[in-house]
């Protein structure tokens, strides 16, 4: 029997991930938090997701709740999962990843006790063994409980993925992923953010990432300009928001988002015609705000210099583009 009260309401997009969304709802069946449901959106799978789904579901009745649809990726799958949420809370996990036992039971009560709108967990990222292979730390600088009007810097620091948070379900009143886009995180939670005005944190690494052994060699082209456009999309909703006034932190997110970013993900693109277009694109962005280099090279985050807390690899790939040698990036690469 279904839960006809539950505090959250976990939506999870299914597509062809056979081999690993067993693993990811295990850890969301098992969690502490009792008062949840499992919304999980087969969103056109070819594999065998929808047996495991139609498994999971029977055996776990008052908790899941399955549906099948169309292919229509992956912010199609999240806003059919929001329109079937009867939650107070909304929580996205992506279905090769899966969370610790108490995830949604710790941000819950964060998000209660400060009376956040939204909540955030740290990630770490692993291997199809489990192994720990990097940790991704949010914002270590700031409180548990961040009241953005007096600490709004969060809002050019944070890594705005969808799935390490918890927001009251109030914010997607008239929100939703744009769909048909790359980058959608990027594009509707820093929206989100600037609608509220308490955010908390847990310093605990609840949510685990996987790294696929075969996503590294996934390819990188033009799709990679939808960051440059999910930009574009929170500077118009930023400029009519109650934090308009704070031009220094939007030019933070501008340089990390904008710059940073894009840049990290063109180091990845092997086709010489689509990487100087793009290149070019980047230059437009920066020359479009007025972004001097000064402000770029010398971008800091949490109390750091970014670039400088960056793999040497990195750094070196930064300063050639920054200083117009390309031709020298296409030899390294």
């Amino acid at each position: 029997m279904e839960n006809p009260n539950p505090k959250v309401s976990v939506i999870v997009p299914v597509y062809n991930v056979e081999h690993y969304l067993a693993k990811c709802l295990d850890s969301l069946v098992n969690q502490s938090l009792q008062n949840i449901e499992i919304i999980v959106v087969n969103d056109g799978s070819k594999d065998g997701s929808g047996n495991i789904i139609q498994q999971y579901s029977e055996k776990y009745s008052d908790k899941i709740k399955a549906f099948t649809k169309e292919n229509g990726g992956l912010s199609d799958a999240r806003n059919f999962g929001i329109d079937q949420a009867t939650g107070d809370y909304l929580g996205f996990v992506d279905s090769d990843d899966y969370v610790s036992g108490t995830m949604f039971e710790d941000m819950l009560n964060l998000a209660e006790k400060n009376c956040a709108e939204m909540v955030i967990c740290n990630i770490q990222k692993v291997d199809e063994e489990g192994n720990v292979t990097q940790k991704l730390t949010q914002i270590p600088n700031m409180p548990e409980k961040i009241v953005l009007e007096t600490n709004f810097s969060a809002f050019s620091d944070l890594s705005y993925f969808a799935c390490n948070k918890l927001f009251i379900k109030e914010l997607f009143a008239h929100k939703r992923f744009k769909k048909g886009v790359h980058f959608e995180d990027i594009q509707l939670i820093p929206q989100l953010l600037l609608e509220s005005k308490i955010i908390a944190q847990t310093q605990n690494f609840h949510y685990q990432y996987l790294e696929r052994a075969n996503s590294i060699s996934k390819t990188h082209n033009e799709r990679g300009l939808d960051i440059l456009k999910a930009v574009e999309d929170v500077e118009a909703v930023f400029k009519v928001s109650k934090y308009s006034s704070k031009t220094k932190e939007l030019q933070g997110f501008q340089i990390l988002e904008g710059v940073y970013s894009f840049l990290a993900y063109l180091a990845f693109v092997k086709s010489e015609v689509q990487f100087y277009r793009m290149s070019q694109e980047l230059e437009d962005f920066i020359r479009k705000r007025d972004v001097k280099m000064k402000d770029i090279l010398c971008y800091s985050r949490f109390g750091k210099n970014y670039l400088l807390s960056l793999p040497l690899k990195k750094i070196i790939f930064y300063l050639l583009f920054f200083t117009g040698q390309k031709k020298m990036i296409r030899k390294l690469m």
